[in-house]
């Protein structure tokens, strides 16, 4: 039988084994040229060096980085820090656009629990139609974010949201580790589309971060989509390493970071 366009795709995010690491370096929208991100081409090759399985970027980068070894997402929505709403993100890139940029999936940002939500939904649907016009696979980022969420990570907002994507038909759900494995793995068997696991803000420490991947893996997730924690470490490509060998070798968090070929404690004093 033949492959389907989406298929094709897709097995350029996942590799066989089913899980996937992807690097978002989509921050240059929302907050600027930060620590990491202001060279995008060099930061993508380091990516790439470590074993990344594809990366996630807004239009104008995808114009400029190589992925000739990765999958290339193209993001459709945000919008800057600067504004009086920074949680209603807007499409800013067509899925036609994506297609002539060689996107192998588009991602859209929706935040759950926002006074904007019904927009940013309206504006899902909308994009949902025009992948399949192209079959081309569509991430669903549902991150719990508004006046009545206290936690984002409590398992009863992260379900909510991961099913919604789930709901809206969504290829791919992104969102929020809920903190534990009893509670993600339910998260995840509520959703019959893989989940990703999003890496969040900066860690104090490399430890905290690949705990997060070996958990989530653990639970289930399809794999993970963090930025921050790769591409602000002094080595990307270490630390890309480290991450890849949690999720497709399901590596110990503690000895990752040794099987890239450098001490644990050299690392750890980097951060």
């Amino acid at each position: 039988m033949m492959e389907s366009g989406k298929t094709r795709r897709l097995g350029r995010i996942f590799r066989d084994d089913g899980k996937t690491v992807i690097v978002p370096m989509d921050h240059g929208v929302s907050v600027g040229p930060i620590e990491g991100l202001g060279d995008m081409r060099k930061t993508v090759n380091h990516v790439a060096k470590g074993g990344a399985d594809a990366v996630l970027v807004h239009a104008g980068p995808a114009r400029t980085v190589d992925t000739t070894q990765l999958g290339l997402i193209v993001h459709l929505s945000g919008a800057t820090r600067l504004t009086k709403e920074p949680n209603w993100k807007m499409q800013l890139c067509s899925v036609k656009e994506a297609v002539r940029l060689g996107a192998d999936a588009v991602s859209v940002h929706i935040n759950v629990g926002s006074e904007h939500e019904q927009d940013m939904l309206d504006s899902f649907s909308r994009i949902l139609d025009e992948c399949d016009d192209y079959s081309m696979p569509l991430i669903a980022m549902m991150y719990p974010r508004g006046p009545k969420i206290s936690d984002e990570h409590s398992y009863e907002v992260v379900s909510h949201a991961a099913r919604l994507g789930y709901e809206l038909g969504a290829d791919i759900v992104k969102t929020n580790y809920t903190g534990d494995v009893e509670s993600f793995r339910k998260v995840v068997n509520s959703v019959r589309v893989p989940i990703v696991v999003a890496g969040g803000p900066k860690s104090d420490h490399v430890s905290e971060c690949l705990r997060l991947v070996y958990e989530s893996i653990q639970a289930g997730a399809a794999g993970v989509s963090i930025g921050r924690n790769v591409f602000q470490h002094q080595d990307p490509s270490i630390m890309t390493r480290a991450i890849a060998e949690i999720v497709h070798n399901q590596a110990d968090p503690a000895n990752a970071l040794s099987t890239t070929g450098e001490k644990n404690e050299t690392i750890l004093a980097r951060t």
